[in-house]
């Protein structure tokens, strides 16, 4: 009986899921990550410090947690995928998706054949889950990211493909591609009104989807549909940390 990865598992009960971003490349940062409560942990290996050796150790670490560890490849490329499912990660966001073709050709390679065209080694996966190949088609979650103008207008083509978990906006790349600043747009109308068209056709699918949000507009962005938040980093949690002693011991 295939086992099923818990955010998907909190997805199918109609849950949302509270992560924070990975981006500091360092095991015993991680460990604290890991074990600071979040929902997922988010290895970033798009546009962060962390290379292949430091993505894997931050999937070790993450087994000392409770958060599920998801990895945001540098792009829809199926070695960099596959590397980073056979080192652990249960699921895989993948940036910069923007039509349909892209959008199978992340499915395809995440999943085993004949769902898909993912080359069998989980050497370190395995080391987890007995009977790791049974069970990988149904646990990986597949997450496309959609962050352009064009991926939006390819949306429901998308969405129509068997096997996408979920969605994730990139708010910055679809601010860039809106013609807007890359910061600060989250409440412009033209922003909001391709959010809620996201949100819309993702809704009528039942596929979640999720985006980066401060924690101030977590509650907003929950009501709006959003079902999958990051709401942090470690490198801003860490400044704002010692920004805050630095005050009170001042």
């Amino acid at each position: 009986m295939a086992t099923v990865n818990r955010l998907k598992e909190r997805w199918a009960r109609g849950d949302s899921v509270i992560g924070v971003w990975s981006l500091i490349p360092e095991g015993v940062v991680g460990e604290v990550v890991a074990r600071a409560g979040f929902d997922f942990v988010l290895i970033d290996h798009q546009h962060s410090a962390h290379d292949h050796r430091s993505s894997v150790q931050m999937l070790q670490v993450a087994e000392l947690g409770d958060s599920v560890p998801v990895v945001r490849v540098p792009w829809n490329e199926p070695g960099s995928i596959g590397q980073m499912l056979d080192a652990g990660a249960e699921a895989i966001i993948i940036p910069m998706v923007n039509s349909a073709a892209e959008a199978e050709a992340a499915v395809r390679a995440c999943r085993y054949p004949p769902e898909g065209a993912r080359s069998y080694g989980p050497l370190i996966a395995s080391l987890r889950k007995a009977d790791y190949m049974a069970t990988a088609n149904e646990d990986i979650a597949c997450i496309p990211m959609v962050e352009t103008v064009e991926a939006v207008e390819a949306l429901d083509e998308i969405l129509a493909l068997k096997g996408i978990d979920a969605i994730y906006v990139g708010p910055s790349d679809l601010s860039i591609s809106l013609g807007l600043s890359p910061r600060g747009s989250d409440q412009d109308p033209l922003f909001v009104e391709t959010l809620e068209r996201i949100l819309a056709a993702c809704a009528a699918r039942e596929i979640p989807v999720g985006t980066h949000a401060s924690p101030a507009s977590v509650e907003r962005y929950l009501e709006m549909g959003f079902r999958m938040l990051t709401t942090a980093t470690d490198i801003g949690a860490l400044g704002d940390g010692l920004a805050r002693v630095l005050g009170e011991s001042s």
